[in-house]
């Protein structure tokens, strides 16, 4: 059932326009709780199910390898057979490869569940952003984005909190079974109140080479990243890293030469579009890394129980949740460059201090001070950069825009899990020794904090601020029809209007 409203006309301050933000919440806060709950649950996992370091990344990347490579193709079947319907299907499907998860019985099993997951929440992200972008006036787009941004980020900050009760009592499992929940409110929601939107101008095949080789690609590439500490530089090692390199070529060639490709390289002429997803790339890969890393080292080396290292990020919660609004509008009245300049510093800020939570760390002087300085960063960061992705292309590209900057994002954060490990020298057991892993945390946080200044650097050197419309000048009163400009004409008896 298609909703009543108008699509593109709805006010974030109407019933109608709640109902759509609810469901995109919904289903986006399905995809970045698992995105969050699940690092705190891995070394629970890793002991319940006998596996090593390698599996652990693989329990994380299965899923933001599906994601990253097929998060476009998502977009676009939602630009074509309807946003809603897509993101429906999405949740569905998200749910069931959820409860999968939820019953496997040893590594390999939840690894291609993860997968099946990712598959899911490829169909369902994209669908989030673009029914807000198509369904919202457009003097309303920035505020909604703002609060999407800062209730899904509450989900993703609230998934430690609750991974970690949930672990430490009825078990890891019931980490993924929690979305079959939402799942069941999500939908209902999305059918009757939401209204469908599509792009009428969509047609021609899709691009399934180019899906197939950008997956492939990815894969390549992390499994070489993931292998190497263990088998070194095998043949193995290195003719994965070959193959990912000349699939990602292969990926390049496709997309620039097919009539309907998945990523039209087009796209990246737009300056302030490649600007910010090259902000996107060093963000989200700083991201991906701390939070793989730090769940882990609050438990195996600070000693905090799973549900207590999930509470140490509460602080970001509760930022997420009063300021990400509000910075949605900031950064619509002043400018995107500021914030994603600033943002970044502030993250990269609380990185380092995090290195503080060593052996013995005291929550309130290390742990604390470094979660709050990271909050603020989130806050001030991440709602101007989805504004500005958005803004940046037509909105009935919306789809295709939100499938490249999501599709950047999840890949940045696959990269750095299966690569920080390996570059800091983590052996496959790392994280069954507090002495091992607290080294190569130490080593691991100064990258992702200089990934981060790069990212500032770039947003300050490329994001342009949009050219502000000139005001309409008002009458100079009620009755009069002329303007009150400067060079106004001379009036009657040489008076100017007043």
């Amino acid at each position: 059932m298609a909703a009543a409203a108008d699509p593109a006309t709805l006010r974030t301050g109407t019933a109608a326009g709640r109902w759509v933000l609810l469901t995109t919440v919904l289903g986006s806060t399905m995809v970045l709780l698992d995105s969050t709950v699940v690092n705190v649950a891995l070394r629970r996992i890793g002991d319940d199910l006998d596996t090593d370091l390698a599996a652990l990344q693989w329990t994380v990347n299965a899923y933001m390898l599906a994601l990253a490579g097929l998060i476009l193709l998502g977009g676009a079947l939602g630009d074509r057979y309807g946003r809603r319907r897509i993101f429906v299907i999405g949740v569905v499907w998200f749910a069931a490869a959820s409860l999968l998860c939820g019953l496997a019985p040893n590594a390999e099993v939840l690894i291609a569940a993860r997968a099946l997951q990712g598959v899911g929440g490829a169909l369902l992200t994209p669908g989030s952003l673009a029914l807000i972008q198509a369904s919202f006036h457009p003097d309303d787009r920035s505020a909604a984005v703002g609060l999407w941004s800062g209730f899904g980020g509450v989900g993703a900050a609230v998934g430690p909190f609750l991974g970690g009760w949930l672990v430490d009592g009825p078990g890891w499992r019931w980490v993924f079974l929690l979305n079959v929940s939402l799942a069941a409110l999500c939908v209902p929601i999305a059918l009757r109140h939401v209204p469908e939107s599509k792009d009428e101008a969509a047609h021609g095949r899709f691009d399934i080479p180019g899906a197939a080789l950008g997956a492939l690609a990815l894969a390549f590439l992390t499994y070489a990243l993931i292998a190497a500490p263990d088998q070194g530089a095998s043949g193995v090692v290195i003719g994965s890293a070959a193959a990912g390199v000349a699939a990602t070529v292969a990926f390049l060639q496709v997309e620039r030469h097919t009539r309907e490709p998945m990523m039209p390289l087009s796209v990246f002429s737009v300056r302030q579009f490649s600007a910010v997803n090259l902000v996107t790339l060093c963000v989200y890969g700083a991201f991906g890394g701390f939070f793989f890393l730090s769940a882990l080292q609050l438990q195996v080396v600070t000693g905090y129980s799973a549900l207590v290292a999930g509470t140490a990020l509460l602080p970001t919660t509760i930022l997420m949740l009063f300021f990400s609004a509000r910075s949605g509008e900031i950064g619509r009245r002043i400018g995107p460059r500021l914030p994603l300049t600033v943002g970044p510093l502030l993250c990269a800020a609380g990185m380092l201090l995090m290195m503080r939570a060593g052996p013995g760390a005291s929550y309130w002087l290390d742990v604390l001070p470094a979660v709050c300085v990271l909050g603020l960063g989130m806050v001030t960061l991440v709602a101007p950069l989805t504004a500005t992705v958005l803004a940046s292309v037509d909105p009935s590209r919306a789809g295709l825009a939100s499938g490249i900057n999501n599709a950047a994002a999840r890949a940045a954060g696959l990269i750095a899990v299966a690569a920080l490990p390996l570059v800091v020298g983590m052996g496959p057991e790392a994280y069954r020794s507090a002495t091992e892993f607290n080294r190569a945390f130490r080593l691991a946080m100064p990258l992702c904090a200089a990934l981060l200044v790069v990212g500032a650097l770039i947003a300050w050197l490329t994001v342009r601020n949009p050219v502000p419309d000139k005001a309409e000048p008002e009458p100079c009163h009620p009755e009069c029809q002329t303007y009150c400009t400067v060079d106004a004409p001379p009036l009657e008896g040489g008076e100017t209007s007043r």
